[in-house]
Order: C-alpha cells, then sequence, then structure tokens
C-alpha cells in the first residue's frame, strides 16, 4: 500500500483509505482493518462510520487537531472517532468524552482502560453543571457530533465555558435533528449564520453520501 500525507497532523492516505497511527499496536478498537507498514501500525479509519473521516474524505481543507491537544468531546458515544483523536494527540494530549448514553458509555470505558488519554464522563451535554468540575483548565478544540435540535446552542455554550481563545472546534450539523421538514440547506444557512457571532468559520463540506443530511462546519473562537 502506498502511504501519502494527508495535510492534516497524524492523519494519513493508505491508497484509497484514511488512517492514523496506532497508539495501541495490535489492538483494533471497532473492527477496522491494522496495516503494518516499517516500523509503524496504522488503522484504517472508517469514512462510513465517522464523520470527521467522512469530511476529510469529502476534501476537507482545514482540520486544526494536533498532538498534545485537549479536546473536549460532546457526543462521544462508543469510541470510533474518539480513539482515532486519541491517535492523533497521543500520549500528551487529553480527551474528555462526554455522552448521556449509558451503553455506549461503557465501550468507551473499555476503550480508555488502554488508552489512558481517554477520559469518559458520563453526562448531558445540554447540562455542563453536571461535568463542567472534571474538565481542569481550557481546552484546545472542542468537537459536537449530537442529535439534538439545539446543537448549535450546545455546542456555543459548552466553547464559551471550556475552550480557550483562539482555540478550534468541528460541528457536525444534523439537518434532520434541527428541523426536518425545512431544506436542509436552509438548515445549514441558519445554523452558520447563528456560529459566525461567535466564530470564525475556516471550512464546511457535506458529508453525502457518507453520512446524509449533515455539514462538518471547522470553526476558531473569536
Amino acid at each position: 500500500m502506498k502511504l501519502r500525507p494527508s495535510g492534516f497532523k497524524n492523519i494519513f492516505f493508505l491508497d484509497s483509505t484514511i488512517a492514523t497511527i496506532n497508539l495501541t499496536p495490535g489492538v483494533s478498537v471497532y473492527g477496522e482493518k491494522l496495516i503494518r507498514l516499517e516500523d509503524k501500525e496504522y488503522r484504517q479509519w472508517d469514512f462510513t462510520r465517522s464523520k470527521p473521516a467522512a469530511a476529510i474524505k469529502k476534501k476537507l481543507k482545514v482540520f486544526p487537531l494536533e498532538e498534545g491537544q485537549t479536546i473536549l468531546y460532546l457526543g462521544v458515544g462508543s469510541g470510533t472517532t474518539c480513539s482515532h483523536f486519541s491517535d492523533i494527540v497521543g500520549i500528551n494530549g487529553l480527551i474528555y468524552g462526554i455522552d448521556i448514553a449509558e451503553k455506549p458509555m461503557i465501550d468507551l470505558i473499555k476503550l480508555s482502560e488502554t488508552r489512558n488519554n481517554v477520559v469518559p464522563i458520563l453526562a448531558d451535554c445540554r447540562k455542563i453543571d453536571e461535568y463542567k468540575n472534571f474538565i481542569v483548565g481550557k481546552v484546545d478544540f472542542v468537537y459536537e457530533d449530537v442529535a439534538d435540535p439545539q446543537q448549535i446552542d450546545i455546542f456555543i455554550r459548552n466553547c464559551d465555558v471550556f475552550l480557550k481563545e483562539g482555540g478550534h472546534g468541528a460541528i457536525a450539523i444534523k439537518s434532520q435533528s434541527i428541523d426536518v421538514i425545512k431544506n436542509p440547506r436552509e438548515v445549514y444557512r441558519e445554523c452558520l449564520q447563528a456560529l459566525e457571532k461567535h466564530f470564525i468559520i475556516l471550512d464546511k463540506v457535506e458529508l453525502d453520501p457518507y453520512e446524509r443530511f449533515h455539514l462538518f462546519v471547522v470553526v476558531r473562537k473569536k
């Protein structure tokens, strides 16, 4: 297989696939393929199961996630995408993973047992008081993947509290969770207008056909 840089930190192209360097060699998190090249092991990042990977596949140009960063992940689920973020930020980085659902949190706790840079937090990301005492200092990056009509407000409020000045974030806007009647692009337009009051929009890309009715947006805090 041919290895190529993606233009993003610690993210690579392997032929037509996307990959990260495995922080825990020999361990597959969700059944993804492990690929050994020279002295490194890469994990295939499935762009049909992870919205950031889908965005990269759709030619996203800006994704400022780097080694050593601290991430607040809202709607972390069972840890599919989180595991690749864990690869990217490395042993000197940290991910606070927030989710309200108990079942996927069990999987995330198991993930954290082998990945020390993942901190699972069972909480409602709409209720910041439930978890604010678990987060130390300001974070470098906020990522949100929450199917909620108020997902823009949730993202803004969490960034106001936790994201450092000039820090970055990304949000996967799900139009069908916000308004199932409106045209998705009208929903996106309204969401972008709300985001622009607080952030500089750095890049955006629709995720169809990998994730229907989703817009992936990358921002920087004003």
